[in-house]
């Protein structure tokens, strides 16, 4: 391709003289901005979000097993138990009106079926206000970037028609 071609951004900046140096400095100081900060803070946040999102599932999942054997299994259930080393053993659950929930950092408690219920309830409202925030933030990090590459395709456009004048 011919380096004087019409549209050649990095040819005409070559040619812009101090001005164009001035503006092809601060447009390379924005990209590295883009790159090194907001889209790796983006990521962070991304992952955050998955992580509460698998979290959320996770009780929304607790709940509906709760109401399943609450509506279809009120005597109990069959069911195969780890004794250990991936070794499995058939089981029978009878008594099912309490059950040990992990309230977190692996902290287990004994509750009933509703006091389950309603812990899965307040659990999925927290974490579904606080991956919300984290929304967001992603929301206001994307429009920085989107900002950020306007400000560049300003700086370009100052660049042409200072080259042209």
């Amino acid at each position: 391709m011919n380096e004087k071609s019409t549209g050649d951004v990095a040819y005409e900046r070559k040619q812009g003289g101090p001005q164009s140096d001035t503006h092809q400095a601060r447009i390379t100081q924005i990209e590295e901005f883009i790159n090194e900060v907001l889209k790796r803070d983006l990521r962070e946040l991304e992952d955050w979000i998955g992580q509460y999102n698998q979290e959320i599932m996770e009780f929304v999942q607790l709940k509906n097993t709760l109401q399943t054997f609450d509506a279809h299994l009120p005597e109990g259930y069959k069911t195969q138990v780890n004794i250990g080393s991936n070794v499995f053993m058939q089981a029978r659950v009878t008594q099912m009106d309490k059950i040990m929930v992990n309230v977190g950092k692996d902290v287990f408690l004994e509750m009933s079926m509703p006091e389950a219920e309603h812990f899965s309830d307040v659990r999925i409202k927290i974490l579904t206000k606080e991956a919300d925030v984290l929304r967001d933030e992603s929301i206001k990090k994307r429009t920085q970037i989107k900002m950020s590459l306007l400000a560049i395709g300003e700086r370009e456009k100052l660049m042409q028609q200072e080259a042209r004048q």
